[in-house]
């Protein structure tokens, strides 16, 4: 899917959402552990239910690899699914992949051309050498980490190093490398507060946010700080609106949490 594709589905669907699939087979509904595959009859059901209201999933593969060769086929169904049944949803592997160059270049084959996956998330820290093999596949998305949700963030990324904060430092550096129009970045709905001075580094690029909802992060900050012209912004809700119930209506409860969203921000973009 190609950046404008992307922008046209959201002026489509007044939505910028994007709904993380991170299956616990301990938080689903237990009548789903009677199916054969648990946890693709869970994505399904959550998909079936949810597509209208979202431009892009997101599965974490953490939550399929854990479950080993059965959660792996499972992700690969759940894919192979989107693709097929709604080609208009954007995908991202939220695998946080990033290692030297031979290396990266297997990972980005594996979810670029085995699992079809648009985008996959990187990290920075080996530098250029192991995120330009993800970029050399140009119908692609890599989603870099700048500024994470989470507590252990301050640890490096906001350190002052020769004057700037680290985080400054991997965004503007990373618009040196080859093929950097095919980057997005992570940065946590949490660090609202620091998307101002983000979108003075990367003012045009998608910004994937997660930690609305669970973790605490306003819809309203985000969009307030980080929004641009062509929205830019891919807001994403995993437990908030996958486990909103335990119970055999836990897809049709999903609707009602993710129209919610999808509801603010169809005000948002009217304005």
């Amino acid at each position: 899917m190609t950046t404008n594709q992307l922008i046209s589905e959201i002026k489509k669907k007044q939505s910028f959402l994007c709904i993380g699939l991170d299956v616990d087979l301990n938080k689903i509904p237990q009548h789903l552990l009677k199916e054969e595959d648990p946890i693709f009859a869970f994505n399904k059901a959550i998909i079936d239910a949810t597509h209208h209201l979202c431009v892009a999933y997101k599965p974490n593969t953490a939550f399929y690899e854990a479950y080993g060769l059965k959660g792996w086929k499972a992700l690969e169904k759940t894919i192979r699914y989107i693709n097929k049944n709604h080609p208009e949803i954007f995908t991202i592997a939220d695998a946080k992949r990033g290692d030297i160059g031979n290396t990266s270049t297997m990972y980005a084959k594996a979810f670029f051309e085995d699992l079809a996956f648009d985008s996959v998330t990187v990290a920075p820290y080996m530098g250029k050498d192991s995120v330009e093999p993800f970029l050399a596949f140009e119908d692609k998305h890599t989603i870099l980490l700048a500024l994470t949700s989470n507590e252990g963030a301050f640890d490096f990324q906001t350190k002052t190093v020769d004057g700037k904060e680290l985080y400054k430092q991997v965004l503007e550096t990373s618009k040196t490398w080859k093929n950097s129009k095919n980057l997005m970045y992570v940065v946590g709905a949490t660090k609202a507060e620091y998307l101002a001075d983000i979108r003075n580094i990367i003012p045009d690029s998608f910004l994937l946010v997660p930690g609305v909802g669970a973790q605490g992060g306003n819809l309203q900050e985000v969009c307030k700080y980080g929004m641009n012209a062509q929205v830019g912004l891919l807001i994403n809700s995993s437990r908030g609106i996958i486990y909103a119930s335990k119970n055999e209506d836990f897809a049709q409860v999903a609707v009602t949490k993710a129209l919610e969203l999808q509801r603010e921000m169809q005000v948002i973009l009217s304005k």
